[in-house]
């Protein structure tokens, strides 16, 4: 989902760097095999609208690398995330006459969404390597549509230190786990959670995860929200969701509303929160600030069945599309292709995104992906994850669950009228 990024502004980044043409000449043939140096001097610009704020700076690292290969693809980044609707930004794109090259896509609805658009990219040589999880989303009547940029995963990121130093011996896996370890970090004048609950994706596209994600078959749940068969007051795994928002602001810092992401991730790496809501997206920020953490992941745990709450979410948080009526789409599967082929690309892919690949044919180094995507990676192969359904959800979802979820926290409304604001705005919107 990051759709799965993290800031509270505004990242709109442009940046011109200078890549090579797939072949001379401009063969298309050659941009769909990843393409040779070109010794045409004819200059392409490939543009690129993406949401994924953290990894602006190693894609511009990555292009200057690309650069010495490809000297005569030019490629334009742009970068809306964190607190901006990028769904809404892309629409502006595309009604204006400015439709970028490649573009971030979700998969599942809104996949179907902008499926007029989309290249079918079944063709290319990196589909046969990718792994099922990531594969499931852009596909459709069996072609797939999209690259996975890679898997996240999401829970609760912990301090270990702060916990051995409040005595916590072993890790929570329920929420009566987790109430206890709350109290023993309180009683040690440690915060136990940095809620960064100013940020609307947080909350009405991942924090929510909590309740479909546990679904006992949450795409027909999805499905039956939509045709009537469902409803989201009464359920017994949103009433579970609420419990665990409780038990975030019970034991959370002053004034969540107003905690952006990077106040969330000071609170944190300062020591004086020992758990925040966030991915192994962190990581990049994480080590930048402060190097070396010795951190973890914790299951949200919304009940005390251990066996169902000991799991992280985990999914494609944005797949790159390539627009089918591109006049240089061949040089996008080039890009691409490279991206996901070269040594360098790779390299970047695991070390500098800090992503978990979704191709098989990528190795990973042990170590090279951080503890956080280490432990989504151990998750995943173990079969404990609730997979990310937020893609899933009609046009518009996220945002009007973000905004009723912060009324609640805001103490605006009952639990109640949170739910029935939730439905409500499910059926508005999917129609």
């Amino acid at each position: 989902m990051k759709k799965w990024t993290k800031s509270s502004l505004i990242v709109a980044v442009s940046a011109m760097m200078v890549f090579a043409l797939a072949a001379c000449g401009g063969n298309n043939n050659e941009g769909n095999n990843g393409g040779t140096q070109g010794d045409s001097s004819e200059q392409k610009t490939v543009s690129i609208f993406q949401f994924k704020t953290e990894i602006v700076e190693p894609l511009n690292e990555l292009a200057a690398e690309f650069e010495k290969e490809y000297p005569n693809i030019n490629i334009e980044v742009q970068t809306v995330g964190g607190g901006a609707d990028y769904g809404a930004a892309l629409k502006t794109k595309f009604a204006s006459n400015q439709a970028p090259d490649i573009f971030s896509n979700g998969g599942y609805a809104e996949m179907d969404m902008w499926f007029e658009h989309l290249e079918d990219l079944s063709d290319q040589p990196w589909v046969e390597n990718l792994l099922p999880l990531a594969k499931e989303p852009m596909t459709k009547d069996g072609k797939v549509y999209g690259w996975p940029i890679g898997l996240e995963g999401f829970g609760f990121v912990y301090n270990k230190d702060l916990f051995e130093q409040a005595g916590i011996t072993e890790e929570p896996k329920t929420i009566s786990e987790l109430v206890a370890a709350a109290e023993k970090l309180e009683a040690a004048g440690i915060t136990p959670f940095a809620n960064g609950y100013k940020e609307w994706w947080l909350l009405g596209l991942q924090g929510v995860n909590v309740a479909f994600g546990a679904q006992e078959d949450p795409t027909a749940f999805i499905q039956g929200l939509s045709d009537g068969t469902e409803k989201i007051p009464g359920n017994q795994k949103f009433e579970e969701w609420v419990d665990l928002i409780d038990l975030t602001l019970k034991y959370g810092n002053k004034n969540p509303l107003t905690t952006d992401y990077n106040t969330q991730l000071s609170l944190f790496t300062s020591g004086q929160a020992a758990m925040m809501q966030q991915g192994n997206w962190s990581q990049v920020q994480l080590d930048e600030i402060s190097p070396g953490m010795n951190i973890g992941f914790l299951p949200m745990a919304a009940n005390d069945n251990a066996e169902e709450s000991d799991k992280l979410h985990v999914g494609v948080p944005s797949n790159w599309v390539i627009n089918k009526n591109s006049p240089v789409k061949e040089e996008a599967k080039t890009f691409i292709n490279w991206l996901v082929t070269s040594e360098i690309g790779q390299r970047y892919i695991v070390e500098e995104f800090q992503s978990i690949p979704s191709l098989s044919s990528i190795e990973v180094a042990e170590g090279a992906m951080g503890p956080l995507s280490s432990e989504v990676w151990e998750y995943a192969q173990a079969g404990k994850i609730f997979q990310l359904q937020n893609s899933k959800f009609p046009d518009g979802v996220g945002q009007e669950f973000a905004s009723e979820i912060q009324a609640y926290i805001g103490g605006q409304t009952s639990r109640e009228e949170l739910l029935q604001q939730m439905q409500d705005s499910w059926d508005k919107l999917a129609k």
